[in-house]
């Protein structure tokens, strides 16, 4: 089955359309295909990439809109794909790690949604998914773990649940015009890849603050000092628009090999390594240096997204400062014993900063100010049977 949706076309990055229209896609003929998508795009934010098999409309992002919130696309029709990436949590979940529809808890923290349009990789640790449509195979169809729980045996009554309700049948026609194949999971993917473009969030107070529409106190403003300079060197992996180092747009972005990093989060063995399953880029590569190698993720609305790391086993922002600051933890018992400050993979950009209590307070006041309330309230991005049920 992944191999048919990897050939529909669906599955593609390679080549990217125009991202400020929508374009003439073999994938998307319907009566919307020709209505033109504007990106309306912060100041300094490039035109993002948009695969040339998938271009945007406004109908496809609604309709995706509705499948990410729709529960019935589970296979126990009981979890959406907002039940792990919630809005009010700008797209996680508050859980160290999520659980899937058999409740088994997951090895990685969810990751957050926000501007995942400019992410040229897409999990904490597997660099191989490029685009949005490929990564989604993982959460519908995967089976170990198990996430939204569809599988050979109920994946077409799924489809067929879907393909139940007049509003779908409507919105799909709407996106790919009135012909035989109707509801498809290539074309579930596709809308959904969609709407996921459009969660791009940069109206948080610190944006305001560059834009000259807001002030910071003066915690803040040393805490941004602190962040942007050599001493705390935050901003060597969390930098940029995406307060990360990987970044992908339709003019280009970061240049190959992408960055992964170990940060002396554990150190079983005396030689930096991780905890299986769950040790980096190692567990697809094989390559003992990239044992405990894993993604920084974006900062943008950090505030709301503990508990932190990629699994999730540090609980608050004032813990992840301690942290970074004494260069590694140290864990003294039990089977994840071990001094992360001492392991030989921690990476070169990560060292004992010596921050002090008062310096650390700065820096989390200044990581408070990257919060988006307006992401938080955004019509476009919230649950409409909810909505409905609300009104």
């Amino acid at each position: 089955m992944l191999a048919a949706l990897a050939m529909a076309g669906v599955l593609s990055a390679s080549a990217c359309g125009s991202a400020g229209h929508d374009g003439d896609g073999a994938s998307d003929k319907g009566s919307d295909a020709a209505t033109a998508w504007v990106w309306t795009l912060p100041a300094g934010f490039p035109v993002p990439a948009v695969p040339a098999a998938n271009p945007m409309s406004a109908a496809k992002v609604e309709l995706g809109r509705h499948l990410f919130h729709d529960p019935r696309l589970s296979g126990n029709g009981g979890q959406a794909c907002s039940s792990c990436h919630q809005r009010a949590r700008a797209f996680t979940d508050g859980f160290d790690a999520p659980r899937g529809v058999t409740g088994r808890r997951h090895p990685r923290n969810t990751q957050g949604l926000v501007n995942v349009v400019y992410s040229p990789t897409l999990t904490w640790a597997d660099p191989r998914p490029r685009s949005l449509e490929e990564q989604m195979l993982t959460p519908l169809f995967g089976t170990d773990p198990i996430e939204m729980g569809v599988n050979d045996e109920n994946r077409e009554a799924v489809l067929a649940r879907i393909a139940a309700v007049p509003d779908y049948v409507e919105r799909f026609q709407t996106v790919w015009g009135k012909d035989d194949a109707g509801v498809t999971w290539e074309r579930i993917i596709a809308a959904i890849a969609a709407f996921q473009r459009t969660i791009i969030s940069a109206d948080s107070r610190y944006d305001r603050f560059l834009a000259g529409r807001a002030t910071l106190t003066s915690a803040e403003q040393r805490g941004r000092a602190l962040f942007f300079g050599d001493r705390a060197g935050c901003s060597q992996c969390h930098g940029g628009i995406h307060f990360n180092d990987q970044v992908v747009h339709a003019d280009g972005g970061t240049a190959a090999p992408l960055p992964f990093h170990h940060t002396g989060l554990y150190n079983l063995d005396g030689a930096g390594a991780y905890p299986a399953p769950n040790r980096g880029i190692f567990e697809f590569t094989g390559d003992p240096g990239d044992m405990g190698r894993f993604r920084a993720p974006s900062l943008r609305n950090v505030a709301l997204t503990r508990p932190y790391m990629h699994d999730g086993s540090i609980p608050t922002l004032e813990a992840v400062l301690a942290f970074y600051a004494d260069g590694g933890r140290v864990i003294t018992s039990g089977p994840l014993a071990g001094d992360g400050r001492t392991s030989p993979l921690r990476s070169e950009r990560l060292r004992h900063s010596a921050l002090g209590a008062a310096e650390q307070d700065d820096l989390v006041a200044f990581l408070h100010t990257l919060t988006d309330t307006t992401l938080l309230a955004n019509p476009a991005f919230a649950d409409p049977f909810a909505t409905a049920a609300n009104p």
